[in-house]
């Protein structure tokens, strides 16, 4: 019973997660895309505080995240190759949260570099990783 409450936990904080994920790349076109600095303000805050509202979902989410493989065990973690998969793709998601806020504090001092095509590619990036991760852990085939 406890490894569906702490899967229910790992599920939970992921959406939480992603859902910032998904938000804050939209705020920087955004911020790109408006002349007046009192918005672009405005903007920098609301980075600022969605970025650090969401990496505590980030680290909960590894947190029952690797709860969960040390109840299921050494011997499960050896040959669920989809799970390998699924860790390496995770840790593309970890770097681009990383890299969110290398771009967050370019903007905090004004100093963006791009575009907001930029940014709507970005936006889409971590869609297609989740989307893989979530197929992985589903039909755990691999």
């Amino acid at each position: 019973m406890t490894l569906l409450y702490i899967k229910a936990l790992h599920i939970f904080f992921m959406v939480a997660w992603m859902s910032g994920i998904f938000y804050l790349p939209r705020l920087f076109i955004y911020h790109t895309l408006t002349p007046h600095q009192v918005v672009k303000d405005q903007f920098k805050v609301m980075e600022r505080r969605l970025w650090f509202f969401i990496t505590p979902f980030a680290l909960l989410t590894l947190v029952f995240g690797v709860w969960l493989i040390t109840l299921y065990g050494k011997e499960w973690f050896a040959v669920a190759r989809w799970l390998h998969i699924k860790l390496s793709l995770v840790t593309l998601l970890y770097a681009y949260h990383i890299y969110l806020f290398f771009l967050m504090r370019a903007f905090a001092k004004d100093a963006n570099k791009h575009s907001a095509r930029f940014y709507r590619f970005l936006n889409e990036t971590p869609v297609l990783i989740v989307l893989a991760i979530i197929g992985l852990a589903v039909i755990k085939y691999i």
